[in-house]
């Protein structure tokens, strides 16, 4: 996909045209497009039209798949999940949980599949903290869903064929609506801090709140976001601290600094050297390569026409790795994300995997303090490496994450 986006700038310049079947669709690249299109300040750009296209019967109703007031208004209801008490409350229950889930992993030198290992324990986490349900048999299921879920929305094939993966999606959106449904009215009599409660109880100063079909499409969403988006980046990170093993003691040694088996939510922002891995892993591995819009007016961009219906993406793959903004950015350098460098403030909208705009992800915090968590425990308890030469395949479609599960050696820290 890179490459072929950067060919694509370098025989067009800022702004590539082409067609998908009868749709028009433009390419735009770099800080200055991802600006104009992610902030749209002047309303030009819907995200809902081609997320419906992409996954609208898999995942409705989405606060991805939503424009103008009607996504402005569902945020506001969901904020009040993702508030920094909140979030303070999520990282008290992840401890244990991440300390539980990685002890389970203890193959001491053996070799084992790290991202299967990530979504096992991102899921679990997932059930926990938004649900409220511990593992169990419908966890399980609830795993499968969410494949079939993925892999369903980006299916060429959009036809109820039994056998074929968008069937399975649909039998598997009807799992969790089913699963969602029953649970709601015990949810909102209660007093449960998990997301889904939050989500059930919340009233806005303005007297708003979801319908229940509103918060079984908002949990459909968020659980697969929310562990999916994870694994990849954490699985990427792996595979990065096995390349540069001397990046994974730095952080190894943050960590043991830290002098603190948990790690608190207001100590995130001391773990340094870990955020700038995670922002580099992020930069060079975004969950999401390319971001959808479609033009609901004709508008320009720098001269360049952008016909009203067309497809118009962004590309974050692309931008974070221009030469124009990142030295050297075929390395993987943490150090440009520190203080003194500082790479990622050279422009807005350089660095943006968590997109930008009135989109921008509601749940970044949630996915960092994610992150710094499996961090600090794994890196306590296991050291890991890659088989010589080995070079992680990437599937960058629909979510980042390796093809080939990732296969790593662990070993016990001494």
């Amino acid at each position: 996909m890179l490459r072929a986006l950067r060919h694509d700038y370098e025989q067009h310049g800022v702004a590539s045209y082409s067609h998908v079947g009868f749709a028009k669709m433009v390419n735009l690249f770099g800080p200055d497009a991802n600006r104009f299109v992610l902030l749209d300040k002047d309303r030009i750009f819907s995200a809902r039209k081609p997320w419906m296209l992409i996954m609208g019967r898999i995942f409705p109703n989405g606060l991805l798949l939503m424009d103008g007031q009607e996504h402005k208004t569902n945020r506001k209801i969901m904020h009040t999940a993702f508030t920094r008490p909140a979030l303070r409350g999520y990282a008290e229950r992840m401890n244990p949980m991440v300390a539980e889930g990685i002890a389970s992993w203890d193959r001491d030198g053996s070799e084992v599949l790290a991202f299967h290992l990530l979504k096992q324990l991102t899921l679990g986490i997932a059930a926990r903290v938004f649900v409220g349900a511990e593992l169990g048999p419908e966890t399980t299921r609830m795993n499968g869903a969410f494949e079939h879920l993925v892999a369903a929305s980006m299916s060429q094939i959009r036809l109820p064929i039994p056998g074929l993966e968008f069937q399975r999606g649909l039998k598997a959106r009807r799992f969790m609506v089913d699963y969602f449904r029953r649970m709601i009215s015990d949810k909102r009599g209660g007093d449960s801090p998990d997301i889904f409660s939050r989500l059930t109880r919340t009233v806005t100063e303005d007297g708003e709140r979801f319908e229940d079909q509103q918060i079984i499409d908002h949990m459909s969403f968020l659980m697969m976001a929310a562990h999916d988006t994870t694994t990849s980046t954490l699985s990427s990170m792996m595979y990065e601290l096995a390349k540069h093993p001397e990046w994974q003691e730095s952080v190894r040694e943050e960590c043991i600094a830290y002098g603190a088996d948990e790690l608190a939510f207001d100590d995130l922002d001391r773990f340094e050297i870990t955020g700038r891995v995670m922002k580099e892993t992020l930069r060079r591995y975004p969950p999401l390569p390319v971001i959808p819009r479609i033009a609901q007016e004709e508008v320009e961009f720098e001269g360049y026409r952008i016909p009203k219906g067309s497809m118009c993406v962004v590309s974050p793959i692309f931008t974070h790795y221009m030469s124009e903004w990142w030295t050297n950015p075929e390395d993987f350098d943490p150090d440009r994300f520190s203080q003194e460098r500082a790479e990622d403030q050279r422009h807005s909208h350089s660095w943006i995997p968590f997109g930008g705009g009135p989109h921008m992800c509601i749940g970044l915090r949630f996915a960092e303090t994610q992150v710094k968590l499996i961090m600090h425990h794994l890196t306590r308890r296991f050291r890991w490496s890659i088989a010589e030469g080995y070079e992680m395949p990437v599937q960058q479609a629909p979510i980042s994450k390796p093809m080939d599960g990732l296969p790593i050696r662990l070993a016990r820290v001494k």
